[in-house]
């Protein structure tokens, strides 16, 4: 199963875009847009659900599926529904670490991913601590990094912008963006996920990099204890905690 926490923060929801920028927020998508010089508007729509996608593709709606880190027709509910609805689509690409998932049995194309211990990068737990996930076994075969796979179809797709070599490169892309119109001294129009600190980070620190949680804006030294404890920021819109009332 993938990194939910992690997945979160680089955009790999429906409804939420990279970086915790707001899909319904106007100003939100025009920031990301701006940032990867996009050439169309980002859709203020929601995607389809996980959950949704078996109906989306028996209703037409999704002709092409990419599934990747996870076994759909194993682990999701109505997961013969999903299996039914993979059957009737048109395009099927899975990216896997075993030759044995259910789910390759659909694939029209199956890309050799890889698992856990040959892969580079970073994970984050559900106490926002970022730790290097640091290869441990020399990868399979032809097994590749998933940042690589989906970077050697956008360049054969003719986009720009994915010409990465190393893993660092994304992760420092990633930092820089958490940074845009997030906030400075004053920590106005603010969002809580912001590793800008780390946006000129070097091959050599990123190799080295301890745990750490996030926040860690630009404007404040590196936290070693829980950012959100030691700056004091309160992420709302009032910049005030809010308290709920409840009835027993």
């Amino acid at each position: 199963q993938p990194n939910a926490m992690g997945g979160r923060e680089v955009g790999a929801l429906a409804n939420l875009l990279a970086s915790h920028f707001e899909l319904k927020n106007s100003d939100h998508r025009q920031t990301v847009a701006n940032f990867w010089q996009a050439p169309t508007s980002i859709s203020g729509k929601d995607g389809v659900k996980a959950t949704q996608c078996a109906d989306a593709i028996l209703e037409g709606q999704i002709k092409a599926i990419w599934i990747m880190a996870t076994n759909p027709v194993v682990s999701l509910p109505e997961a013969d529904k999903f299996a039914m609805a993979l059957k009737q689509c048109p395009l099927v690409i899975v990216s896997d670490c075993s030759k044995d998932s259910d789910t390759l049995d659909f694939a029209h194309v199956a890309l050799p991913a890889q698992g856990w211990s040959e892969k580079s990068g970073t994970v984050t737990n559900s106490e926002r601590r970022i730790s290097r996930q640091r290869r441990l076994v020399t990868p399979f075969a032809d097994a590749k990094p998933d940042w690589w796979i989906v970077s050697q179809v956008a360049q054969k797709m003719g986009f720009v912008g994915f010409d990465y070599t190393h893993d660092y490169q994304v992760f420092a892309e990633h930092a820089r963006l958490s940074g845009e119109k997030n906030g400075g001294e004053k920590n106005t129009d603010s969002r809580s996920f912001n590793i800008s600190h780390l946006a000129n980070i070097s091959q050599n620190e990123y190799d080295n990099l301890a745990p750490f949680q996030w926040g860690q804006p630009h404007y404040f030294g590196l936290q070693k204890q829980d950012p959100h404890t030691t700056i004091g920021t309160t992420y709302t819109d009032t910049q005030k905690l809010h308290f709920v009332t409840v009835t027993p």
